[in-house]
Formats: C-alpha cells, structure tokens, sequence
C-alpha cells in the first residue's frame, strides 16, 4: 500500500474522529446544561437568580449548537476541498491564469479563504442578528457589520499578503533548512505585531478614550504603582456599539502597553470591583503569562514548519489530499498544509485549555494578594450575570474549550483565599 493512501486513510480517520468527538462534546454540554437549568448551584443562590440562570442556560445551549453547526460545515468543507477535488480545481483555474509564480499563490490563497468566509458568513449573521440578539447582547447594526467585514478583509489582505509572498519565497529560496528562517520572521512579524496592534489596528475598530478622572482613576493608578507596571495609558473602550458583553484588558508589547476598560465594564462595576478585575488581567503581565504564552506559539509555530518542510517535498501529501502533482509546489504546500492542520492539531486543545486554566487561577491568587479577593468575587458575579455564562458547564467539554475555570471552582478558590 502507498504511502498517499496511508496517508489519506490516516487523514480521513482524524477529520472522522475529531469532527464526532467535537459534535459530541456539543451534544454532552447541552444536555448537562439543560439538566441543571432549573436549580441555581448553592454557591450562587443568594447572588443569581433562577431566571438569570435559566437565561445562562439557553444562551449556552444557543451557542453550542452554533458552534456545531460550524463544525460541520468546517468538516464537509475541508472533506470537499480535498476529497471532493475543490482544492485540485482551484489549483488549476488559478495556475493557467498565473502561471506559478507569486500571482498563483495569492489568487489560491484568496481563493480559498473567499470560499471558506462565503461559507461562515450564514452562521455568522445568524449567530449575531438572532443568537446575539434573542439574548439581548447584540448591539452591532448591518452598516456596522458591513463595515467591520471590509476593515478586517483589507486588514487580512494588508498583512497576509506580503506574509504569504515571503513564505513561498524563503521555501523556494532559502534551501532545505528554509522553515528556520520562516520560524524566524514568523516570530519577528507576530512580536510586531503586537506591538503595534494596540495604536495602529485597534482604533480601525473601536474608539479609545482616556479614562476619566474619579474615584476608579484613582484607584487604578493606585493599583499600577503598587504592581510596578507602567503603561501608555488608560483607557476606555466603546464596545457597546457591538455588545453589551464587558471586559477589561491589557495589551500590547514593551513601551506600548496600554489598559483598556470596556465602556459596559464600568458602567457595571464599582470602583472597588474594577480595582480588583485590573489586578487580575495584571497577574496575568506579573507572571509573565504573556510571555510564556508566546513561547508556547513559538515552539507550536517550529514544529509545524518544520513538519511542513518535510512534507513540501513528498508526493504522497499531495497525492493523499486530492492532488495529483507532478512536482511539489511551495505555495500550494504551505495552503494545503494551513487547510488540514487544525485537525492534525485538535489534540492539543486540551492541553492547551488547561494550561490557560492553570494561568487564570495563577492571576486571581495574584489579584487576591494585590486586591481584596471578596471585590474579584463580586465582580466576576455580575459578569457571569450579564455575560449570561453557564453556571453548570459539562466536566468534560469544559476541561477540552475552556480557558477559564467553571464558575463553581473559581469562586470557591477565590473564597478560600478570602478567607486566608
């Protein structure tokens, strides 16, 4: 038996098994959900009530069946692009247009990411004009959505395209070591990146304002100067336009670290509440989770490149995906492998989920220490009341998507630290 079909069998037995085992994870956390929808956990019965629990659990069980709804779509996408000949197609449309040089790569490469948002766009305006808005979050208007669906477009061609052109030049250039070097400016691109996402693509979307002098000012500053954190300032950012979901974060790199309040955080919070979430997105900075976290993408990012430069020259990873090429190219190596890869890397959900986890209870045990861990209790009640977050999250599917800790278990740490 060849390689390709090995191969293929292989890749058909992964899509398989890990398109099953996400759908029935879905169907795991519905039914869990809906079993404890009618009785509020007792550590939340004096602060939630039934029918704000109840409306968690819809709203969960909403979501879920999106998200699976998406995932067959992602799988009989993925299965007709590379067993239904799609990939093979576009390939060729694209290369009696272009040839092979750097109009081929940038026409497949489009091509195929046009083919896979026509695809996500029904589920998209579904998931925010009804599941969004039957819940009462939904804030975003279709001129708005219009509008962020162009900015992100031209920002993805803006950024991609010379990343993409780059690629296929260091893998036709650069030897048989190329994916060192591809390592390497991958790295810089996405440390810049950073650097430069909090002044120069943020504001595309969102206004950001100084956060005003007051009592939370106050506070705040109080909080960064016992922390030993400087940043290129406050500010308060109008996610309302879009949800009425808050959030508080930190972002950028190096001298453009700023503070970001989401204009529906504060409205909700007190000054105390919101002393204490800052003191936790700080613990994250403190215990360089940041930085580990980038780590983590740089060895994922090595060894899939270096997978990739051993697969770029072997016929059968064409031949197993719906290709019958007579010579490797590097353009359509580096798409395809980008196409199947999620699925080769599933496994490491898990993993990576709890690793996350493990970081969110490093930063309220932080925020407890910095803060007062009753404050951080109180205000991750009223976000999981007016976020709409399940109380009661199926075991299983949590411990495989969840970057955060059930509500339950992170309450109860929280209290004992409290209570400490």
């Amino acid at each position: 038996m060849s390689l390709s079909i090995l191969f293929n069998a292989a890749f058909l037995t992964l899509l398989a098994v890990v398109t099953t085992a996400r759908l029935w994870l879905g169907f795991r956390q519905i039914r869990h959900v809906r079993d404890h929808r009618d009785e509020v956990p007792p550590a939340f019965r004096n602060r939630i009530s039934l029918s704000e629990h109840q409306k968690a659990a819809d709203y969960t069980c909403a979501r879920t069946k999106l998200r699976m709804a998406q995932t067959a779509v992602e799988a009989l996408l993925l299965f007709a692009f590379t067993q239904g000949g799609w990939f093979d197609a576009l390939n060729r449309a694209c290369a009696s247009l272009f040839g092979t040089g750097t109009l081929h790569a940038l026409s497949l490469a489009g091509s195929v990411l046009l083919i896979g948002a026509a695809a996500d766009l029904p589920l998209g305006l579904y998931g925010t004009f009804v599941v969004e808005a039957r819940f009462g979050f939904n804030r975003v208007t279709p001129r708005l959505y219009a509008l962020d669906l162009l900015r992100e477009t031209l920002i993805a061609v803006l950024l991609g395209a010379p990343v993409l052109m780059a690629a296929v030049w260091m893998m036709d250039s650069l030897g048989s070591f190329w994916w060192l070097w591809a390592w390497g400016a991958w790295m810089v691109f996405n440390v810049t990146l950073l650097a430069l996402y909090p002044t120069f693509i943020a504001p595309l979307f969102n206004r950001f304002t100084p956060l005003p002098s007051g009592d939370v000012r106050t506070r705040v500053e109080g909080l960064l100067a016992r922390c030993g954190f400087r940043s290129n300032g406050l500010f308060v950012m109008d996610g309302s336009k879009r949800s009425s979901h808050g959030n508080a974060y930190f972002t950028g790199f190096g001298g453009s670290k700023r503070v970001v309040f989401f204009d529906t955080l504060l409205e909700r919070l007190n000054p105390s509440e919101t002393e204490a979430v800052l003191a936790h997105e700080l613990g994250h900075y403190r215990r360089r989770h940041v930085m580990q976290r980038i780590g983590v993408l740089f060895v994922l990012s090595l060894l899939f490149l270096a997978l990739l430069g051993g697969f770029k020259n072997a016929p059968w990873f064409y031949q197993g995906l719906g290709l019958p090429l007579a010579q490797p190219d590097s353009a359509v190596a580096l798409i395809l492998f980008m196409l199947v890869a999620p699925v080769f890397s599933f496994p490491l959900q898990p993993v990576m989920s709890h690793y996350s986890r493990k970081h969110e209870f490093e930063a309220d045990a932080y925020a407890a220490s910095h803060a007062h861990a009753k404050d951080l209790v109180s205000a991750l009640v009223k976000l999981y009341q007016d976020n709409a977050a399940t109380l009661t999250p199926d075991p299983l599917h949590s411990a495989v998507y969840d970057s955060h800790p059930p509500a339950a278990v992170r309450i109860a740490r929280l209290e004992s630290l409290s209570a400490a």
